[in-house]
């Protein structure tokens, strides 16, 4: 398992970067290791089962689609497979030891994560490539939000409104003025494409739409998201765009952390202006999201389809306190819509003890910064640990969690550090941490 370990490191991602997701485990008292892990109670011997267990439970099959991607996903990455835990790796069902079984679910992946804490309460496929449809939105708003003024009104051109007939749309007007705060609005609740253009070409600086596209790729890297790259700004198919469930898990992460967001996300209702120099009347739009008004505590979240992509869906929703985001990709939906697969998952995950997991989110710039140590070690906010995951009884949710050690297999990651420490001095540190691919 060391060696394995090893291999991981050397593939990928660089040692330093493979170390930041190993070591926390050294820094931590060998209590605290122990109760970092999931099912503190069932110690060292529970989980190493399950470790084992986990790829002997396949996802759910699902019909193939008639379509096929425009490419094969990039080669399968050891190293960028284990961000978050080692548990995380399987291609099946990954759960924390003696919990009641998830529900069926036609998705091919999924994942269920804590937004406050961080902690993967489980998943299928985590890290399993799949194509994102309309939640790539999410990864646009993630880059864009912190970029563009909301208050500033800006113009649709004929560049914006060039999206595939018949696909998603707000039903913006060439040459119409709007506040970006609208076309916020168009993007969220109705998934407009014609909208992510617009928001990808004003936060693109000169090189417009590209620079927007560009800037969401460097934004999926800042947050650790290795797994996935955008083609275009709304969803719509292109070769070589991918993710996974993790991925989609860390970005909605970062964007739920913005005000802005959680306000568009939970908005039912908006008005679109009317544009009178074009003739245009005001219309009302209702988000497309059923959680916000079939599940209670629901707290925003959005859908995508496209042939290629299938059904896919983030949600999140607040119980008790407690705040837990879903990520679906590659659902069918003979009997259930996404967001209902997606609502029986957060069932299943707000019935988990609190201390259940089996890997963790890693923070924006973790994996940045631990590439970019010049001793070639983690930094110490790559190696925060001790008191684990959960923050105190009643303390109440926050954004970010202030310390989070990677969840894993115990004394094997000990091992496993130490040669990547080693082998660290026998290689040259590499500059990057994308993962590579066909088309990338």
């Amino acid at each position: 398992m060391a060696a394995w370990l090893a291999s991981v490191g050397m593939r990928g991602l660089p040692v330093a970067v493979s170390a930041a997701l190993l070591l926390p485990v050294l820094g931590m008292p060998a209590a605290a290791a122990a109760n970092s892990r999931a099912g503190t109670s069932a110690g060292r011997s529970a989980r190493a089962a399950t470790s084992i267990a986990a790829p002997s439970v396949p996802c759910p099959n699902v019909p193939t689609p008639a379509t096929r991607p425009p490419q094969p996903p990039p080669p399968a990455d050891p190293a960028a497979r284990a961000v978050g835990g080692a548990e995380l790796a399987s291609v099946g069902l990954v759960v924390p030891p003696s919990v009641p079984a998830p529900p069926a679910v036609t998705a091919t992946s999924w994942l269920v994560a804590d937004l406050d804490s961080g902690a993967v309460l489980g998943g299928c496929g985590p890290h399993e490539y799949g194509v994102p449809a309309s939640v790539q939105k999410l990864l646009l708003a993630a880059t864009m939000l912190p970029r563009l003024d909301p208050r500033r009104e800006v113009t649709v051109t004929a560049e914006d409104l060039a999206i595939e007939p018949g696909s998603s749309a707000v039903g913006l007007a060439e040459g119409g003025r709007y506040r970006i705060e609208t076309i916020w609005l168009g993007l969220l609740l109705k998934s407009g494409n014609e909208a992510a253009n617009a928001l990808a070409r004003l936060g693109g600086g000169a090189d417009g739409q590209a620079g927007g596209i560009r800037a969401m790729n460097e934004q999926a890297r800042q947050l650790g998201a290795l797994q996935t790259h955008a083609v275009t700004p709304s969803g719509l198919d292109g070769p070589g765009q991918f993710t996974s469930a993790y991925d989609l898990a860390l970005i909605f992460r970062a964007c739920f952390a913005d005000p802005a967001f959680r306000r568009y996300a939970a908005t039912r209702t908006a008005e679109i202006p009317g544009q009178p120099a074009l003739r245009e009347k005001p219309f009302q739009i209702q988000n497309d999201n059923q959680l916000l008004y079939q599940y209670p505590g629901a707290l925003g979240g959005k859908t995508g389809f496209t042939d290629l992509a299938r059904h896919t869906y983030v949600g999140a929703a607040e119980r008790n306190g407690r705040r837990l985001v879903v990520t679906l990709l590659g659902a069918e939906i003979p009997t259930q819509r996404g967001w209902q697969q997606g609502a029986a998952l957060l069932d299943w995950g707000f019935g988990l003890r609190r201390d259940a997991a089996v890997g963790r989110l890693v923070r924006p710039g973790e994996l940045t910064a631990a590439s970019a140590s010049p001793t070639g070690t983690a930094p110490p906010s790559a190696l925060a640990g001790g008191a684990g995951l959960h923050g105190a009884p009643g303390s109440g949710p926050a954004p970010w969690p202030r310390t989070g050690p990677l969840l894993g297999v115990g004394a094997v990651l000990v091992a496993g550090g130490a040669v990547l420490i080693n082998r660290r001095r026998r290689h040259a540190v590499r500059a990057s941490s994308g993962t590579t691919g066909p088309g990338w």
